[in-house]
């Protein structure tokens, strides 16, 4: 069969494929089976040596995918091939036992937290090495001035370090709410066709308390016949709020890389990279444009994962589809972004010359409100030191020099002498705290990104 979704041939790394694949799926849901046979045994619902049997055998190397193929295809239900082809593998009277007092999402949504916890994990450890990443560049780049710019104009100076250290505090509090979520997101149910635990006897709650114990998950306290999906939909808000910095990062990469701009740049094989198939000489910001298109893609899927919250009565089948699109694709689309995101930051290209030009080439104008804040300290109002620098730029913009303007207003002269109007033009002494939160943002991250 030819592959369609571009997450067979183009996109998403073998870690992540590896937890959410379809072998993956069927994997975790015989192990929650062999849990669930463990549970019985230990309450002495079933024999001990038919839930050792149930659980020798639920594994893929007993229960092959394709015999569960072969199943559904007459069954045409997932989780009972599933069920059927362990039933047939298990010798003596272990087989009968299989599933028992279960329903299908007892299994499903608890393999599912299984693959959650897995998922995670990688996400964590993405946002992580990017947060290292971020720290290294933050350092190098901590007193190196730059023009900084609001509306897509130029405002007052920043320094690299700073912009960079911004993103580091933003990666950290994905972290937490990544971390903050999991005990509400890895949770499993054993609980029946509505939630009542009937089918499972006077011991449900015991039963489903060995299971989720023995896969090492909490338990949803408030079941019907699924796991609740406010618990899903806030994971994927979290993933969806993480790729909309992963897209802001490259959009500010691509957006300097512009050619009249070129402060930084992602990195480009010179030896055999291709930027145009005519234009040759190009060198686009193709990885930030990707990951830019990959991170809106991942956000499209909130709208299908909220609206599955809405069940009929104790539940029906209108999720299932839809998260089986879902789940995959927000997962593999972070990866993919975060991974290329980290290899984008790491080789970033920052011209520190084209850095300086900008920030002569402003004139003086950015430094507006060095002026004003000079004034105020002499002794003018605040809002008249405004309209007196607002006037002197307005004159610089004609073309005169942004100096000789302010020195040439009375209300200039008479307070600033023309060192401490120059002083006051100085870019490097208008940076404020910026060199300071840099290193507070990176002592405060210290436990994550390591370092002394």
């Amino acid at each position: 069969m030819e592959p369609v979704c571009p997450l067979d041939y183009r996109y998403g790394r073998e870690r992540m494929r590896e937890v959410l694949s379809y072998r993956a799926r069927v994997a975790r849901c015989l192990e929650v089976e062999a849990a669930l046979a463990r549970a019985h045994a230990r309450v002495g619902n079933i024999p001990k040596e038919a839930a050792d049997e149930i659980s020798r055998r639920a594994n893929l190397d007993e229960v092959s995918i394709e015999r569960v193929e072969e199943i559904e295809k007459s069954t045409r239900h997932d989780l009972m091939s599933i069920v059927n082809a362990l039933t047939e593998r298990c010798s003596g009277d272990a087989g009968k036992y299989v599933h028992l007092g279960a329903t299908s999402y007892d299994i499903v949504d608890t393999a599912l937290a299984l693959q959650f916890r897995g998922a995670l994990d990688i996400v964590e450890e993405d946002i992580i090495s990017i947060m290292r990443t971020l720290a290294r560049r933050a350092l190098e780049n901590r007193d190196l001035i730059m023009v900084g710019r609001t509306h897509g104009q130029f405002a007052v100076p920043i320094t690299l370090g700073l912009k960079l250290a911004v993103y580091i505090a933003e990666f950290g509090r994905h972290l937490e709410r990544i971390r903050g979520c999991r005990s509400r997101v890895e949770v499993g149910k054993m609980s029946g066709a509505v939630g009542s635990g009937a089918a499972l006897g006077p011991l449900a709650f015991e039963i489903e308390g060995l299971v989720m114990d023995d896969l090492g998950l909490g338990r949803e306290e408030g079941p019907t016949q699924i796991v609740q999906r406010d618990r899903m939909f806030e994971m994927f808000c979290h993933i969806a709020n993480i790729t909309i910095t992963v897209e802001k990062i490259a959009t500010e990469i691509r957006t300097l890389q512009r050619p009249e701009i070129g402060e930084l740049s992602e990195p480009f094989d010179e030896g055999k990279q291709v930027g145009s198939s005519t234009m040759s000489h190009k060198r686009n910001p193709i990885l930030c444009e990707n990951i830019t298109g990959l991170a809106r893609t991942t956000r499209g899927f909130l709208l299908p994962a909220m609206q599955n919250g809405v069940q009929w009565n104790e539940r029906d089948l209108s999720n299932s589809s839809s998260e089986r699109f879902i789940i995959p694709h927000m997962f593999m689309l972070l990866d993919e972004c975060l991974s290329k995101l980290n290899w984008v930051l790491s080789g970033m290209v920052v011209d520190r010359d084209r850095i300086g030009e900008n920030l002569g080439r402003a004139g003086g104008l950015v430094m507006a409100e060095s002026v004003m804040m000079a004034l105020v300290a002499k002794g003018m109002g605040r809002q008249e030191a405004h309209e007196v620098t607002r006037k002197a730029a307005m004159l610089a913009y004609k073309g005169t020099g942004y100096y000789d303007a302010l020195i040439s207003m009375p209300e200039v002269d008479s307070l600033l002498n023309e060192r401490e109007l120059r002083a006051s033009l100085d870019p490097s002494n208008y940076v404020g705290i910026s060199r300071e939160r840099v290193d507070r943002i990176l002592e405060s991250h210290r436990h994550i990104i390591g370092g002394s």
